[in-house]
């Protein structure tokens, strides 16, 4: 019988299978269990994230239920409010700002790799890749250094789920508790003395005479913190692991710089750190067969639409630097595309950049391995590796 639990640890281990046969044998799958459907082939999942009159994300992106208390997040919103936040925070990601941020993004990426390849061997998420996204959103926001790993550690129990429960740990009630109150008195500070900063720059934007609400500028805050921060950690543990997997193509890249920036673009494809969002119907919908009835949660499984061999063709399980991933889903599509998503790319090919030519016969110690466990992110809490020391 196939059963679908984005919470139980075993699927964090190796969703595409189950992904598989949901495609094959429940397009339009219902857990009843958990209460929610799920929708897994390419076509249907881009479909849905256009039609946000139907699938909105006013009542969250998580299948766990929204507390009124939350913060007010963009990613959570409809138009026409979610159109004139985005116009908003649009500003604060400029061109020119994220060009600003390669080269002190390249300068810490380094010094990091200075530290890490003499010895031969790290934790390259502790050591490389949790410091450098969390550093990133930090200079955006101008947080302190000695701030920056205690709000890891609170974005990360905010994300943490036991096996097969979707509810937020104690410790991630914590966690996000902190991490309001810490937000809470940035904004405060930053209303009496402005900087260069983002919340700055979002203080003091306004779009017919309207401008972001001090709860609002929380949740810019919290999605960057979570999303901006959390997912690029694991999308660079995801290429690192996946190129020491597919030795062949990791040749071909260190034979070839320009294939960088592909080899990114098929880390989103073939094991993205967001594997799945949820919506919930405003009506009913006839699919596959089946009713699903307005109300509901679905969840859009993006990890799945990215390996749709109804789109990408029957070489779909295979890591492909060669691969046209035009029409990847791994950042959303519609009017909820990633508004981070450049800066992801941007954190990911320069981590490559700065680590593979430095270590280039890494080797992945598996029983060192852990993952995390969430409902929507896949990727690694530790990723071990052993190489040739460098001095």
């Amino acid at each position: 019988m196939l059963r679908f639990d984005p919470y139980a640890y075993e699927h964090h281990e190796d969703p595409f299978p189950t992904y598989r046969r949901l495609r094959d044998e429940a397009p339009a799958y219902f857990d009843e269990e958990l209460g929610f459907w799920a929708l897994s082939r390419h076509a249907d999942v881009r479909s849905a994230v256009h039609d946000w009159q139907t699938y909105t994300s006013a009542e969250g992106i998580t299948l766990e239920t929204t507390s009124d208390a939350t913060e007010p997040m963009i990613i959570e919103m409809d138009p026409p409010r979610h159109t004139q936040l985005r116009g908003l925070v649009s500003r604060a990601f400029t061109p020119r700002r994220i060009a600003a941020l390669e080269e002190p993004c390249r300068s810490l990426a380094r010094k990091l790799a200075d530290r890490i390849v003499p010895a031969g061997d790290c934790d390259v998420i502790a050591e490389f890749a949790a410091i450098l996204p969390m550093a990133v959103i930090s200079w955006m926001l101008d947080i302190p250094e000695a701030d920056q790993a205690q709000l890891r550690a609170w974005s990360d129990a905010m994300l943490h789920r036991a096996p097969g429960d979707p509810n937020v740990t104690p410790a991630g009630i914590e966690g996000a508790t902190n991490l309001f109150i810490y937000f809470d008195q940035l904004v405060a500070e930053r209303r009496e003395r402005r900087g260069d900063d983002l919340v700055s720059v979002l203080i003091d934007a306004e779009d017919d005479g309207k401008r972001l609400t001090h709860n609002e500028l929380l949740g810019f805050c919290f999605l960057l913190i979570i999303a901006g921060n959390e997912t690029t950690t694991k999308l660079i543990g995801n290429a690192l692991y996946w190129l020491w997997r597919y030795p062949d193509e990791r040749a071909r890249l260190l034979a070839d710089r320009s294939l960088v920036t592909p080899a990114v673009e098929e880390v989103l494809r073939f094991d993205g750190s967001t594997q799945a969002m949820a919506r919930t119907l405003t009506r009913d919908v006839d699919l596959h067969g089946h009713t699903m009835e307005a109300g509901r949660k679905v969840l859009l499984l993006f990890g799945s639409a990215n390996r749709d061999e109804r789109f990408w063709g029957p070489t779909v399980d295979t890591f492909d630097l060669d691969r046209d991933t035009t029409g990847q889903l791994a950042f959303g599509h519609g009017i909820h595309f990633c508004l981070g998503a450049a800066i992801a790319r941007l954190e990911t090919r320069i981590a490559l950049e700065e680590l593979l030519w430095r270590m280039p016969d890494y080797h992945v110690v598996e029983d060192g391995l852990e993952r995390v466990h969430s409902g929507n992110v896949r990727g690694y809490s530790r990723l071990p590796l052993e190489f040739t020391p460098l001095s």
